[in-house]
């Protein structure tokens, strides 16, 4: 049996009702086989980033898993596929978008995959709300560096 893994995924979405999209996509990633869902932080708004469209609902979930990274972000894909995910062009609004920010503490760079996620330290809808449930996983530096994004914190991690 494979070794189990912890890893943070991000969940944002600005199309359609956004707050249940996040719910039900949390739902399904623990519902993925060899995965547990074990945390999730608020939700947050936050503005989108090189795009225009409605703000976008962010939150960061812990989840363990036995699956390696390639399969986790198959599996991830998969519950976009199923809410409806498109990708027109880049930064598109979407109703899902599900990003493997941290897989352990791997780091890969292929074709496919990336990680730790090349924009995690740029990008506050992340880091604020991956501070909240990893703080141990965010350096000070990268929230000093994102301090002027707007990411407004809406619900607890019970409320959503």
């Amino acid at each position: 049996m494979r070794p189990v893994v912890d890893a943070w995924i991000g969940l944002g979405a600005n199309l359609g009702d956004a707050r249940r999209g996040l719910a039900n996509a949390a739902s399904a990633l623990d519902e993925i086989p060899g995965t547990r869902l074990l945390q999730r932080s608020s939700l947050y708004r936050t503005a989108p980033i090189g795009a225009e469209g409605p703000d976008y609902l962010n939150a960061v979930v812990h989840v363990q898993t036995t699956l390696t990274a390639p399969a986790l972000l198959s599996a991830i894909q998969a519950v976009e596929r199923r809410a409806g995910r498109e990708r027109p062009y880049p930064n598109a609004p979407r109703t899902l978008d599900l990003d493997l920010l941290m897989y352990g503490d791997a780091q890969v760079d292929s074709p496919t995959l990336t990680l730790p996620h090349p924009r995690l330290a740029q990008r506050a809808f992340v880091l604020r709300p991956l501070a909240e449930i990893a703080p141990d996983r965010v350096a000070p530096a990268w929230l000093l560096a994102v301090q002027d994004q707007r990411a407004e914190r809406l619900v607890s991690p019970r409320d959503w």
